[in-house]
């Protein structure tokens, strides 16, 4: 399932999936979040970075860091957003998953 958050101005944001086509709603622009990947002993890191977040991990499974991901950007894209006195910050996600801004 994907979350829309449009914005009084009628910005659309959301974390990057195709259970909709995007483009039908306005211009897109895709920008990376942050990087899933392994490290030397096959553990998975989720690295939010790119975001302004922290880097979370190890996981077992890609599987389960793609899963804390999502949800660390989404939490914190939906209220940074809609906090009051926020600003928009350049954002995306990896591995399918950037964010539209």
């Amino acid at each position: 399932m994907i979350s829309l958050l449009v914005r009084p101005d009628g910005q659309v944001r959301c974390v990057y999936g195709e259970e909709i086509d995007l483009a039908a709603i306005g211009a897109v622009r895709i920008a990376r979040a942050s990087h899933v990947d392994p490290d030397n002993q096959g553990r998975w890191w989720a690295d939010l970075a790119p975001s302004g977040g922290p880097v979370l991990g190890p996981f077992s499974r890609r599987s389960e860091a793609l899963a804390a991901e999502r949800t660390w950007v989404e939490g914190h894209l939906f209220h940074r957003l809609t906090a009051p006195n926020s600003s928009p910050q350049r954002k995306g996600q990896t591995d399918g998953q950037d964010q539209v801004i």
